[in-house]
């Protein structure tokens, strides 16, 4: 391993261990002090760097899939469409769903994003990406994603990609967002979890209304119409311009 690598695996392990100690329950108040103002240091990093984003569509899923599998086909394609009316298109910057995702933006000639989690085997940023941000601690980086998106796909994916999802409809059903579109892809493949949903309806522990902004469905046409219906109900602030003395830079998409 180069020493830069095994520099940057090191940080890399400390971090992990630092929100690890910190989930393990109460600790000191100097520790726990010191810790929030790193979350917070976290959070500003989101904020400089995501910005200028402008309208963004978060599209989710495996990142086990390479570009000869049908979801990966489906999630470029949707996401080509979307950056074609003005999205700009962001992934967890990885391989898989997620350079699909940024693959199809890239044609699209939109915006292409990667946010990233520091893992102690960090997976690479795939080649299609005009910005791409490390962020240390899951919670911090779940809210950035949430917080500069205009909506999300779910392609089929792992724990993370269904944390995601579950994550995104409660806040959506305890009214904490509004006017946020969900697009889950591959219904043969969600067909257990769309039963699911359906049996919390009929026993009445949800209302069928806490779903009315979430679409399964295998149909592009019908991902990209349920995404674009929302658009006009949730205006996007224009954002400043950068500014220098905060090292703010605006977002270029690279050739």
């Amino acid at each position: 391993m180069a020493k830069e690598d095994h520099r940057k695996l090191n940080v890399t392990l400390m971090n992990v261990k630092k929100e690890f100690d910190y989930l393990r329950g109460a600790r000191s108040r100097w520790k726990e002090l010191v810790f929030s103002f790193d979350v917070m240091l976290e959070f500003i990093k989101g904020f400089r760097n995501l910005h200028f984003i402008g309208p963004c569509i978060t599209i989710f899923g495996s990142a086990r899939f390479d570009e000869t599998h049908e979801y990966y086909q489906k999630a470029q394609e949707l996401a080509t469409k979307l950056g074609k009316v003005g999205y700009a298109i962001m992934s967890g910057g990885g391989p898989g769903i997620m350079e699909a995702a940024n693959r199809g933006a890239k044609e699209a000639g939109s915006l292409s994003l990667g946010c990233n989690i520091e893992l102690p085997f960090e997976q690479k940023p795939n080649p299609y990406l005009d910005k791409f941000v490390n962020i240390k601690y899951f919670f911090v980086r779940k809210e950035l994603l949430r917080k500069y998106s205009s909506g999300f796909v779910v392609m089929p994916g792992g724990l993370g990609t269904l944390d995601e999802f579950f994550e995104v409809a409660t806040l959506i059903q305890t009214g904490k967002i509004s006017n946020f579109p969900v697009v889950v892809m591959g219904v043969e493949h969600h067909q257990s979890m769309i039963d699911f949903l359906d049996n919390l309806i009929k026993i009445k522990t949800v209302s069928e209304g806490d779903f009315k902004n979430i679409l399964f469905t295998d149909d592009i046409e019908l991902a990209f119409e349920h995404i674009k219906s929302f658009r006009s109900k949730r205006p996007i602030l224009k954002p400043s311009r950068p500014l220098w003395i905060l090292g703010e830079q605006k977002i270029v998409e690279k050739a």
